[in-house]
């Protein structure tokens, strides 16, 4: 199945504009996506209104289902699809804080590309601030911040800074993923073309 499929997962802490960003790449680029929000169980969404952070043993069933969630999609998407040549990107929302979260992901959904919305804690703290009929308060923000490990060198990742308005945000995380695409793609070609074909074990 997700031979087509690509997952792009849009992450950093609340108030970042995760579901937002995603909603409009997806919109931009003619994909689809979806809101990890939407998968956690009633008991994890009320630990977050009463201004409890989420433990790790809260989290795993979460992106379980967020997995879960991801290929349901792919299979939505097949089942009215009838080119078999084109890969489906599927565009998470998902605060995939610490870097083991990312690597549960990693595991489920393949490939997968991240793009970290990086802000400070002031830009971060003034859009919650602005934000209604959301379950997680503001006053969670540090103890996300805290949890927070930016996705290192050796990970799928773009870095966006969202200190920009939301049009410039999403084209540029459009362009940074296209850039590393095309990036990966060339090198991949660079490293193949006129090698040849070796069966059994390498030469």
């Amino acid at each position: 199945m997700n031979q087509r499929a690509k997952f792009v997962v849009v992450m950093g802490v609340s108030g970042s504009g995760k579901t937002e960003i995603a909603r409009r790449c997806a919109d931009a680029t003619q994909s689809h996506w979806l809101d990890a929000d939407d998968h956690h169980p009633i008991e994890n969404v009320e630990q977050m209104r009463s201004g409890r952070p989420l433990n790790d043993d809260m989290r795993w069933p979460w992106l379980a289902a967020v997995g879960d969630a991801a290929r349901n999609k792919v299979a939505q998407v097949a089942n009215g699809d009838t080119s078999d040549h084109t890969p489906q990107t599927i565009f998470i929302a998902c605060s995939a804080l610490k870097r083991r979260y990312r690597d549960a992901l990693r595991r489920d959904l393949d490939p997968v590309t991240f793009v970290f919305l990086d802000g400070t804690r002031d830009v971060i703290l003034s859009r919650l601030n602005r934000r209604v009929g959301h379950f997680m308060p503001s006053g969670l923000l540090d103890s996300q911040l805290a949890d927070l490990e930016p996705p290192g060198p050796d990970e799928n990742c773009v870095t966006v800074s969202i200190d920009a308005p939301i049009d410039t945000v999403v084209s540029t995380a459009i362009n940074s993923l296209l850039a590393r695409e095309t990036n990966s793609a060339s090198f991949a070609n660079e490293n193949t073309t006129g090698k040849p074909e070796c069966q059994g074990e390498d030469i």
